[in-house]
């Protein structure tokens, strides 16, 4: 079974891991595309060892052209975050980590649950094609939805009021609040992100291998151990296992 599942996940004896870059909490600062570090290169690497095989990492700089690259034989394993219109085209394993995925906004706003946010009068800004982007367009059917290209982007939309609301993960709106004291939160989280493996759909057993592995590095420590490595055990959560 073993050889079938390395078969069916790599061709040849080296795993290519697609990694998505503009993750801040999964990817470190200091990567750079040939050589990326962090939490989600760590798990990459340690599914090679798994596997017996090399691990080659092939970088993207945003999850929707990772996603994108499924099929054209570019990554036998891909690092982001499980969503349902991805999982059209892709398998992906139980997560093995959550991000949590808030809003932000000015404290002169009366608004103070996620269901209100979806106002016909609001605007909302997210990263296109990020898991929350994507939950978003799939559950809020009134508040406009202004996408931007990168984090930073939208972040700069909310600062330069041309939005009401910033969607982001929970982290990253944190260290904007702690700049501002004008901004509140709501803190229930309007979504979980859940940071999965995936592979080409269509391999029960590679998938299953997956799933096995995750509750490996989970009931065994490693994650926990990898939280800590990078500093993230306070802005991330660890799935529970059953």
């Amino acid at each position: 079974m073993f050889d079938l599942v390395r078969a069916k996940i790599s061709k040849n004896n080296i795993l290519r891991v697609g990694i998505n870059m503009s993750n801040f909490l999964l990817v470190n600062k200091d990567s750079t595309f040939s050589n990326p570090k962090g939490l989600s290169p760590d798990i990459g690497a340690l599914l090679a060892k798994e596997l017996d095989l090399q691990c080659q990492f092939i970088s993207f700089k945003n999850p929707g052209e990772l996603a994108d690259a499924t099929g054209q034989n570019k990554w036998d394993v891909g690092n982001f975050a499980y969503e349902k219109k991805r999982a059209e085209i892709i398998d992906f394993s139980n997560p093995y980590i959550n991000i949590d995925a808030n809003f932000i906004m000015r404290k002169d706003n009366q608004i103070s649950k996620n269901e209100e946010v979806d106002s016909k009068n609001l605007k909302i800004a997210v990263v296109n094609r990020s898991a929350y982007d994507l939950w978003l367009s799939d559950n809020f059917k009134n508040a406009k939805i202004v996408r931007a290209k990168t984090i930073i982007e939208s972040h700069k939309l909310f600062n330069e009021g041309k939005v009401d609301v910033l969607a982001g993960l929970k982290p990253k709106l944190i260290e904007e609040l702690a700049e501002n004291k004008n901004l509140k939160i709501i803190d229930k989280p309007f979504t979980f992100i859940k940071q999965s493996i995936g592979i080409k759909k269509g391999s029960v057993e590679a998938t299953k291998f997956l799933n096995d592995f995750i509750l490996k590095i989970i009931s065994e420590g490693i994650i926990e151990r990898l939280l800590k490595k990078h500093k993230l055990e306070n802005k991330l959560s660890i799935p529970k296992i059953y």
